[in-house]
């Protein structure tokens, strides 16, 4: 137990203070977007705040345990991820929301499996590259990554959820980068993936190809997908600098902006907040991801250096993805904001992952009795 306690000496503090910053505002914010004439405290603040509370518990559980230990667990995390993003597909368990078939209806609540699968990803996806480290330098073993993360994908994209494919193509991109793959072979085959994606958009259902559309001619009004970032970037650019006030949003409150507690929460931030409020947040990001760098670059071993950076990249798209679609900037996928967007299985994943950062951060340091 002391040399427990000598380990939380070392815990990154400013990592550990910043999601209650984000917790902050995002119930906030979401309170907002159920304000009418008065303030209510909605049932999206209370789950919003007991996913907090279950994250919060989670970093306690997760800090306990040497991070190391994950690698046993590899072939159960592997076959478990599998079964309940197949769940989904269960008479009377599977739901849908927003087009797609990817959550769990457990009555009061629903838990969508792919958020979850994200990080049990990180940590098999790790320790397989750290075992086939000597084979990235070949073809062949580029193409044993993809294999290895196919089904995974394949999964999620036939739900639809194109927004998570993209996550888990970028987390394993940027990993398999971080554990040595060779520089010409990588690129080449990145060029490869690239060249084939007029193919990807003609195989996509029609409701990700109306995104695509719009994404590619913002101006045609008259193509679905642009409405919603027409609103968007009308309340991003009616806040100024200070704003109109927390709960004076008109876009918001007149319900032109869709999807305000998710999807387009940062819109709802600037709009009520201002250019001040919108800085502010990616001023907290910035903080954020450079603090996960900073323990990526003193981890003790390859296998915490690859978890570490697998959810750093998880993070930083889909900062940068739920941003920039707000401002026409990235096409409307559906991936939420870390940490602020409304969402139960979001919110306890980010936290999970904080966890095992803040894990692998901790143990990098020697303890001094």
């Amino acid at each position: 137990m002391n040399y427990f306690i000598n380990l939380l000496k070392n815990i990154d503090k400013t990592l550990l203070i910043i999601p209650f910053f984000f917790a902050a505002i995002s119930v906030t914010m979401i309170g907002s977007t159920a304000y009418a004439d008065h303030f209510i405290f909605s049932r999206d603040m209370q789950i919003q705040l007991i996913a907090y509370l279950l994250g919060i518990f989670a970093i306690g559980v997760i800090l306990f345990f040497d991070y190391s230990i994950f690698k046993k667990f590899e072939k159960i995390f592997y076959i478990a991820s599998i079964v309940l993003l197949l769940c989904v597909y269960i008479p009377g368990l599977g739901s849908s929301q927003k087009g797609a078939r990817g959550w769990l209806d457990f009555g009061p609540i629903n838990v969508q499996p792919a958020e979850l699968v994200k990080i049990s990803f990180i940590l098999m996806f790790a320790h397989f590259l750290c075992r086939h480290k000597e084979e990235l330098f070949s073809f062949k073993g580029l193409v044993r990554c993809g294999m290895y993360a196919a089904p995974f994908l394949f999964l999620i994209l036939i739900q639809p959820d194109l927004g998570n494919v993209l996550v888990f193509c970028v987390i394993a991109a940027i990993m398999i980068f971080s554990a040595g793959v060779e520089g010409k072979l990588y690129a080449k085959v990145l060029g490869g993936v690239a060249a084939s994606m007029p193919i990807a958009y003609f195989l996509m259902k029609e409701h990700q190809k109306i995104r695509i559309d719009a994404f590619l001619n913002p101006s045609d009004l008259s193509l679905p997908g642009n409405y919603q970032v027409w609103q968007s970037k009308i309340a991003i650019g009616s806040g100024g600098f200070l704003g109109k006030g927390l709960f004076q949003g008109t876009q918001k409150e007149l319900k032109f902006l869709p999807v305000q507690k998710s999807d387009f929460i940062f819109s709802v931030i600037v709009e009520e907040l201002g250019m001040l409020g919108g800085g502010f947040v990616i001023a907290l990001y910035t903080l954020f991801l450079y603090r996960i760098m900073r323990i990526i670059d003193n981890a003790k071993d390859l296998y915490g250096a690859l978890i570490v950076t697998g959810i750093f990249a998880m993070f930083t798209f889909q900062i940068f993805e739920n941003i920039g679609m707000t401002m026409g900037l990235m096409p409307v996928t559906g991936i939420t904001l870390p940490f602020i967007s409304y969402g139960g299985s979001s919110i306890v994943t980010n936290m999970v992952a904080l966890g095992l950062v803040l894990n692998v951060g901790m143990r990098s340091k020697l303890i001094n009795f």
